[in-house]
């Protein structure tokens, strides 16, 4: 049966029925076989649908060869330790704008964008939506030491849903009995059965259990389990809404809570977006197939793979700017990571206006800290000052280029005149 379909080719029977029939074999007989071994192979976990039937996944060589390479890489990222807070910034903004408009946010991304990096109000239901999924990032970050609890699931509902339900009775509440959840369309099908209110509690404990490794006795790999979170707080939607926005918050807090800091630099919800069908697939697939984890935790792990793909990509794209760039910063060493990344983009861009609140959101640093980085850079005459009502304002020259230039060979040429004769007695 291993030459009908490899075990790392996890067919469902909608698959196997589209391949070539093989010879002496019907694909009933051949599904039949598939079944038994993957049944013989199968791990349980506590999740159980709504008849009291278990899921459970396998390891096929796909899967293990993902966990492979997250073991390897997760712990350490290969991200530049200069630039670790304004990529994981960057990140969490992007999978902020890209979470809530899979939810339905209708808020384009120049205007998301500008949204978070501006720290301004947001304006009608979308913005706030993708002001929520941002915080609600950023505490999943915070709470990466906390065990996961109903209450603290509740709190992270409240966050992601502040002033965006039509019930504000329903922020941080599980669903009351006779209320019902969002309906998923499914590759065309439609779910319209989720566990009944009075089983949340006790459901969402399991949940919890299960997020903290207390269940099941046998051993999850920590992705493993990360993902199974994934798949049953949106399965189980114990939330009149944003099932899948708590859902994908929650996989980020499992995977930091188990060390896996390269999540925080993975931007999920980005990849998911361009292909919104496939990720409901994934849950259609399981559901069709006897409760078989293991479609989306392969789903799951093609999406991680694209996304630490697009990671690497960006940090090459990064590392290209910033080489073309340290030509004209040759010599102005003194510059922070954040001062230096400013004027690279500076440099791309003169037309941008800079903020502190903005560069404090993009650096991940505090108020006064990302104070002192403009107006440093201006009393180096690299930036220009001014004010729009009671904020300031921070621009490039028309002549940055040129100012950086001499501004570096002016810090050569002290350090040459330090270097000789003028170097006092006392530290020669």
């Amino acid at each position: 049966m291993e030459q009908l379909a490899p075990f790392d080719r996890y067919l469902h029977w909608d698959e196997i029925s589209e391949e070539p029939e093989p010879a002496g074999i019907s694909y009933e007989a051949w599904w039949s076989a598939l079944k038994m071994a993957r049944a013989s192979r199968r791990q349980a976990v506590p999740l159980r649908d709504l008849r009291k039937m278990a899921f459970g996944f396998n390891l096929p060589n796909e899967l293990a060869a993902t966990l492979h390479q997250l073991d390897r890489e997760g712990v350490n990222p290969p991200v530049n330790r200069d630039a670790v807070d304004q990529i994981a910034a960057a990140v969490r903004l992007e999978e902020a704008i890209s979470s809530a408009q899979l939810a339905g946010a209708g808020c384009n991304d120049e205007a998301a964008t500008e949204l978070l990096r501006s720290g301004r109000t947001p304006c009608g239901r979308g913005e706030r939506m993708v002001a929520n999924v941002h915080r609600a990032l950023e505490r999943a970050r915070e709470w990466r030491e906390r065990a996961l609890s109903p209450g603290l699931l509740l709190e992270l509902h409240q966050c992601l849903t502040a002033d965006t339900l039509d019930d504000a009775g329903a922020e941080g509440r599980f669903r009351a009995q006779g209320e019902t959840a969002p309906v998923l369309e499914r590759d065309g099908r439609i779910q319209q059965e989720w566990p009944p209110a009075g089983e949340l509690p006790e459901r969402m404990e399991s949940l919890c259990a299960f997020a903290n490794g207390e269940a099941p006795p046998a051993f999850v790999h920590p992705v493993i389990r990360a993902m199974i979170l994934h798949f049953w707080l949106a399965h189980d939607r114990p939330f009149v809404d944003a099932n899948g926005r708590t859902a994908r918050v929650l996989f980020l807090w499992a995977m930091l809570r188990q060390g896996y800091r390269l999540a925080e630099f993975l931007a999920i919800s980005s990849v998911l977006r361009r292909s919104p069908e496939r990720y409901a697939r994934a849950f259609l697939l399981v559901e069709t197939d006897d409760n078989d984890l293991t479609y989306f935790l392969l789903h799951q792990a093609e999406v991680l793979r694209l996304a630490e793909r697009e990671l690497r990509r960006n940090l090459l794209r990064m590392a290209e700017e910033l080489a073309a760039a340290e030509r004209k910063l040759r010599g102005l060493a003194e510059l922070n990571p954040r001062q230096r990344s400013l004027m690279v983009h500076a440099l791309r861009r003169p037309e941008t206006r800079y903020r502190i609140a903005i560069h404090q959101r993009s650096h991940g640093v505090t108020h006064q800290t990302a104070r002192d980085d403009l107006f440093d850079l201006e009393r180096r005459e690299l930036l220009t000052v001014g004010k729009e009502g009671r904020t300031y304002v921070f621009r490039a020259p028309d002549d940055l280029a040129q100012r950086l230039q001499a501004e570096s060979k002016r810090r050569r040429a002290r350090r040459e005149t330090v270097g000789g004769d003028e170097l006092p007695t006392a530290l020669r």
